[in-house]
């Protein structure tokens, strides 16, 4: 019987849309920079940031 596994490993692109790891670990920086920016809006006005938009 013959060695029927794979001699080599292909060499596959990383996708550039949808769930990939490049995507996420982007998207929880940008959330992260997003929640320390109302807090500091919070801090500085000492408004929520709906009442600093006028939205309440």
């Amino acid at each position: 019987m013959t060695d029927l596994t794979p001699q080599q490993t292909p060499q596959l692109e990383d996708p550039k849309f949808g769930f990939n790891d490049y995507a996420e670990r982007l998207n929880g920086r940008a959330a992260m920079i997003g929640f320390l920016l109302m807090l500091g809006i919070e801090f500085l006005t000492g408004q929520g940031v709906l009442t600093w938009l006028g939205l309440k």
